[in-house]
């Protein structure tokens, strides 16, 4: 089960900006204690979240010291959710899945663009700025509930990818910049895909925790994904 979130922290790293909602609020953290109440009945054996491997033991001790009442939990979604869903689950421990030696290759494609593609470079960045203050807009006035919703949305994945596939065939029979952008998002997410399979194995239950710039291609990939059953994260969230 893959749960796409926007980040609760909010660290304003992605290309579309925008002001969140403040899930610290009495009627936010009322709905993250129900969700987490709702989720745990799928009773994850596993539970994936978005920090890199390499920060396990540290993690861990937070998790400790979060079950033991020692830790008050800040408002990122590893925490949020994270934390609450496996200390009452089956899983009572969480893993990271998340990949930093990989990253978005955008300057080269960005600066290219701006040189020698005008009109895509238009096209994307009006699309950019229209995603924005659609998720501005959607921020201001929909509940914690309705965002999740809304980031686990097909059609919010679809526009998520068309982003890339847009500016994949800029530079094509030049330098390829466009798709080696895109090439370098993919394979991020390929990367992250094969720790959820290596976690992923007969007899356990895996809930994966992801910003949805993730999801909207970890969904995709395990719903092609023949040794694993997919289940559908909406059911819980209403």
């Amino acid at each position: 089960m893959m749960l796409g979130v926007f980040h609760f922290a909010n660290p304003g790293r992605d290309v579309v900006k925008a002001d969140h909602i403040d899930v610290m609020t009495d009627e936010s953290q009322a709905y993250l204690v129900a969700l987490t109440d709702r989720i745990s009945k799928f009773n994850p054996t596993v539970v994936l979240l978005e920090f890199n491997p390499e920060r396990d033991a540290e993690m861990q001790k937070r998790f400790r010291q979060y079950v033991d009442g020692t830790y008050e939990l800040p408002s990122n979604e590893v925490y949020q959710l994270g934390f609450r869903i496996a200390a009452v689950s089956e899983a009572n421990t969480i893993h990271g899945f998340d990949e930093s030696d990989v990253q978005w290759q955008a300057k080269p494609l960005f600066e290219y663009m701006q040189s020698h593609d005008a009109e895509t470079n238009a096209t994307f960045s009006a699309l950019i700025e229209e995603v924005t203050l659609d998720e501005q807009e959607a921020h201001s006035r929909l509940s914690l509930q309705e965002l999740l919703v809304r980031a686990n949305d097909p059609d919010r994945d679809a526009l998520n990818r068309s982003l890339y596939i847009l500016t994949n065939p800029v530079g094509d029979g030049d330098n390829f910049v466009g798709a080696d952008a895109t090439a370098s998002w993919w394979h991020r997410n390929f990367r992250m895909y094969a720790l959820v399979q290596r976690y992923g194995q007969p007899g356990e239950r895996v809930l994966v925790i992801g910003g949805q710039g993730h999801t909207a291609i970890l969904h995709q990939l395990l719903a092609d994904d023949r040794e694993r059953e997919a289940v559908d994260v909406r059911r819980y969230l209403n």
